[in-house]
Parts: structure tokens; C-alpha cells; sequence
């Protein structure tokens, strides 16, 4: 379905070319909701954009162009003009009652939209180091990655959903070390703990199991042949615990792409990344060092590729991953990373750019911290353990639909409480409660066996309440939100219009009377707004990964 904010851009842009023999662009012709509804439901200033070009007063411009719109837009109930020169639009009933069957016919559907045009994007999160569980950090990008997929794919975008795995580098020599210094412990053996190394409980049980697995052989082993065993198990079993996790939480992955894969064959997709920068002119040595000439690319320094004892920065590995990306068929691409990598986001950036990728390739999030609290005190460790709360535990103590709402509902680009307390409640001060007794409230009236079964009428004429015509009104603007909140890659918008449209909808429920025996016809339309906004919540809450109970 076209959304009314869109008919009416076009419509904009034809009485323009019609009116003036013009054909401006896209920016002059903004559409926009007017701050006081008393206006109108929909406005737009291109008139004032006009003034200039035209030489004439905005108003006298104006004037034409909503003599026009009216005729090119029969649904609006009135197109009217407003000093300086606004044309403001208003909806006939008619055209939003119209909704409602267009509504029920797109069922799940509703919402969908093409505004991606087919766009191959890649969008790269959580990308947690293999070497223990996931905590609520971790929680936030997670939930805040998966819902700008799923906005993206629904606005028709072609979307890859990847994890990277930091499986090179000292980190998970730390971890090996750990786990055969918990494999000795377990045989009543010294083997001291490193300095660095994971003291965490999931690192203890990974040893336990790998002896219960081997036995004590790995005690009198070769000490090289020993580290790579345990690095390997320890990776690939804290692995499988992140993918359990993330499958709890709702967040699906389709790409598991390894740092290690870089370095197999002699590292023969890092060596060609080199050498290709190195036959555009991008490095140099120095100190025994290689560089990239990251400054010329906006870098605020040139950053060490190769350092002078012949191991790789962190860098080149990166390079070489993106690079990767864009060969297989996403030169898009979207990375959310930790507040931590802030300052790595312009090299990267810079390096690409270096390359011959055009700017704005690579965009990157970044996600600011959070602050668990409970009764506005933080609350560092879990209770039961005394270690880091994970994500895990989140969802044991306060669900999975409450852990994603809370931590998509506010924009990553700022930091953040998560009020735990609120977040286990059950009332309407929960606000992921709140929205969901409203779709348990909508299934409800439905599968009342008192109220007659609904059936899809031709007109919903009878729809006349103030209250219903804004319902109504939400409902037509849910497909261009998704497509706005795909592009801008801020699902918070959902959850922002999923609390205004449920919060209308409990005010009208204490006000209207759904059934009404002396009055089926009545009864019946008012069903059919009710399937509407079912479907467009059910929907909304789909695209934040929280769930709609038919009943609570």
C-alpha cells in the first residue's frame, strides 16, 4: 500500500511540474506532520522553497498548487494554505477507513516496503571474543543489531546478518593457558594461572568437561601441542555457548566469519590486501615498520600495518575482512562496535577510502555503555554467581521480550540504565507490558464468544470517532516509520510509535463500546479497527523481536 506521507510527496512533485512547469528536487518538496493537529494531518513547505526561484511571495505560490492538490488528491478531506505558505492536508475518513481491509488483506506483510530497492547491505554485530559468556553489553548490541535487520529486510533491503570472530591473537592464548591451568587444578596439579587470564566459572566447567572428555593425557603432553588443543576447544565450546545464547535471545545469524580465516594459506588474502595497497602507492617503511597513509585519507595519523618484529596490527586483519565483504557482493556495510572502538572507526574508515571504496561504505555505530541498576543502585555482579550478569541470566530474570524492548527503546548513541526492577514487573509501568495487554486486549474482543465473528465489509463508514480516525491515522503511517527507521538504523523509533499507538488505543477502549447488540453494523467496523491494529502492533512488536501474547 502507498502511505498517504508518500501520495502526497508525489502528488507535490506533479502539481508543481503541472502548476509551474517545474520539476524540483526531491529535498524541495518535504513532507512533514504538522506540530499542531489542528492544521492537518500531513503538510508541506515547498512553496517557500519555491519563493526564490520563482520570484514570488510563498503565499502566492501557494494558492495554485492547493487548488491543484485537491484535484490530484480526491481522499484529502482539504487542502488548504497557512502563512508563510505551508499547504497543509487533511485526511477524508473515507481514505483512512480504507485502511482497514488494505490492513487485514497485507496481514503480516503490513508494513513491508521496497524503499531498500534490492541494496546488498552487510550488517556486522555483537562480534564478541570467543573466551566467555555474553554479558549485558553485549545484550545491547545484540538486540539493537538484530531489529535493524529486521527493519532492513522488511524495507527490502538484501541483508547478510555476520558475526566475527576474534579467534586470533593473544586473548585466546590467554584463554588456552586458563583452561589448562583449571584442567591441572581439577587433577589436584600446579599449573599457575596467568597473569591476564579468565577467572570466570564457564572457564573452570570448559576444563572440567574437557577432562572428563580426555582424561588426565594432556598432563604430561607436549606443552605446544597442549596449548593449541585446549585454545581450540576453548574457542570453539564458548562459541557454541554464544550461538545457544544469541538463539535464546532471538537474534539470528546467517555469517560466522573467523579473524583466523585470514591467516590460513599463508595469509593469502592479507598478503593481497598488502600488496595491493602496496601497487597503489598507500605504504611506506619506516623504523622497520610498514605504514598506511591513512592521513591523506581524513586519518588523524598513518596507522603500522606490519610492525617492526613482523607481526600484524589489529588493523590489517580488518582491512583485509572488509575487503572481503565488498568481494562477496555487499559494498555496503554496517558495523556496530563497543564505545572502545570509538577512535578505530576513522582509520577504518580511512583505510577503505584508500582503497578506491567511495565514502560511506562502511558506517559505524557505535554502542555507549549500560548501567545496570535495581532500586537506582547499580548492580555489577550477578547475585548467584558473584560474576558480570550475562545475557543468560537477563532473560532468566526479566525475560527476553522485556531485555530487548528496554535496550532498543533508547538510542545506543547514549548511554544508558537498565531499570531491572521495572524491567521483571508486571503492570503498566513496564512499558513492554503496557504494549503488549493492549494486542492480548485487541485478541480478546476478538475471540469473544459474545461479540459476533467479523467479517470484511466494503465501506467503514461508521467510523467516525475522533479517536478512531487517529487510530486509523497511526496506522497509515506505520510503512514509511519502517522505512525511515530502516534507513536512519533506529529501531527506537518503533518502540517510540508502538507506546503512542498503544497508549491511544487503551484510551479508546475505555471510552467505546466494540459491541454493540442493538447496532451490529457498527459493531462489526469497529472489529474490523481492531484486526487493523492488531496486525499493525503485532507487527510493530515483530520488529523489535518482542512477542505478542494472544492472551495474559
Amino acid at each position: 500500500m502507498k502511505d498517504f506521507e508518500q501520495k502526497i510527496f508525489a502528488a507535490v512533485k506533479e502539481a508543481v511540474r503541472a502548476v509551474y512547469d517545474l520539476t524540483p528536487e526531491d529535498a524541495v518538496l518535504g513532507v512533514e506532520v504538522p506540530r499542531d493537529p489542528k492544521l492537518g494531518d500531513y503538510a508541506t513547505g515547498a512553496a517557500m522553497k519555491l519563493a526564490r526561484t520563482l520570484h514570488k511571495s510563498p503565499m502566492d505560490i501557494a494558492q495554485p498548487l492547493a487548488e491543484k492538490l485537491q484535484e490530484l488528491l480526491p481522499e484529502m478531506e482539504s487542502v488548504t494554505v497557512a502563512k508563510p505558505g505551508f499547504i497543509n492536508f487533511r485526511i477524508g475518513g473515507g481514505a483512512l477507513t480504507a485502511l482497514i481491509n488494505q490492513v487485514i488483506d497485507a496481514g503480516d506483510r503490513y508494513g513491508d516496503n521496497n524503499s531498500g530497492e534490492g541494496v546488498h547491505i552487510l550488517v556486522e554485530w555483537v562480534s564478541a571474543n570467543p573466551t566467555g559468556d555474553l554479558h549485558c553489553g553485549h545484550a545491547r548490541g545484540a538486540a539493537w543489531g538484530d531489529a535493524i535487520c529486521r527493519l532492513l529486510e522488511r524495507s527490502g533491503y538484501d541483508v547478510l546478518r555476520e558475526f566475527y570472530v576474534n579467534d586470533a591473537g593473544n586473548q585466546i592464548v590467554m584463554l588456552g593457558e586458563s583452561l589448562i591451568s583449571r584442567y591441572f587444578e581439577h587433577f589436584g596439579k600446579d599449573y599457575p594461572l596467568p597473569e591476564g587470564g579468565y577467572h570466570a566459572d564457564d572457564v573452570k566447567q570448559i576444563a572440567v568437561e574437557i577432562a572428563e572428555q580426555d582424561g588426565d593425557k594432556w598432563l604430561t603432553a607436549d606443552p605446544k601441542e597442549r596449548l593449541e588443543y585446549f585454545m581450540n576447544e576453548g574457542k570453539t565450546r564458548e562459541l557454541k555457548k554464544i550461538e545457544k545464547d544469541l538463539e535464546l535471545y532471538r537474534v539470528r545469524m546467517e555469517s560466522w566469519i573467523h579473524e583466523t580465516y585470514f591467516y590460513e594459506n599463508n595469509m593469502e588474502r592479507i598478503n593481497a590486501c598488502l600488496q595491493r595497497m602496496d601497487d597503489m602507492g598507500l605504504l611506506y617503511e619506516k623504523d622497520g615498520a610498514l605504514w598506511l597513509k591513512s592521513t591523506d585519507y581524513g586519518d588523524d595519523k598513518d596507522r603500522v600495518l606490519r610492525k617492526s618484529d613482523g607481526t600484524l596490527s589489529y588493523l590489517t586483519p580488518d582491512i583485509a575482512n572488509h575487503v572481503y565483504k565488498v568481494e562477496r557482493g555487499y559494498p555496503i556495510m554496517v558495523n556496530l562496535w563497543g564505545a572502545d572502538h570509538h577512535s578505530y572507526v576513522t582509520r577504518m574508515q580511512a583505510a577503505l577510502t584508500a582503497l578506491g571504496y567511495p565514502k560511506g561504505s562502511l558506517s559505524v555505530d557505535i554502542i555507549q555503555m549500560v548501567r545496570m541498576v535495581e532500586n537506582g543502585v547499580e548492580v555489577k555482579m550477578s547475585k548467584r554467581t558473584g560474576n558480570a550478569i550475562t545475557l543468560r541470566e537477563l532473560c532468566g530474570d526479566v525475560g527476553v521480550d522485556a531485555a530487548r524492548w528496554f535496550f532498543v527503546s533508547k538510542d545506543i548513541s547514549t548511554q544508558m540504565d537498565f531499570d531491572m526492577k521495572k524491567a521483571a514487573t508486571k503492570d503498566n509501568d513496564n512499558p513492554v507490558y503496557y504494549a503488549q495487554y493492549a494486542y492480548s486486549r485487541m485478541c480478546s474482543i476478538q475471540k469473544n464468544k459474545d461479540i459476533p465473528e467479523f467479517h470484511k465489509v466494503d465501506t467503514y463508514d461508521r467510523l467516525t470517532d475522533e479517536k478512531e480516525l487517529l487510530l486509523l491515522k497511526m496506522v497509515g503511517e506505520f510503512p514509511a516509520l519502517v522505512a525511515k527507521a530502516a534507513k536512519t538504523r533506529k529501531p527506537n523509533t518503533i518502540a517510540d510509535y508502538i507506546l503512542s499507538l498503544v497508549k491511544l488505543y487503551h484510551s479508546y477502549y475505555k471510552v467505546a463500546r466494540v459491541n454493540n447488540p442493538d447496532d451490529p453494523e457498527l459493531t462489526n467496523q469497529r472489529l474490523g479497527l481492531v484486526k487493523a491494529l492488531q496486525i499493525t502492533l503485532r507487527n510493530a512488536l515483530d520488529l523489535l523481536g518482542v512477542s505478542a501474547p494472544e492472551t495474559m
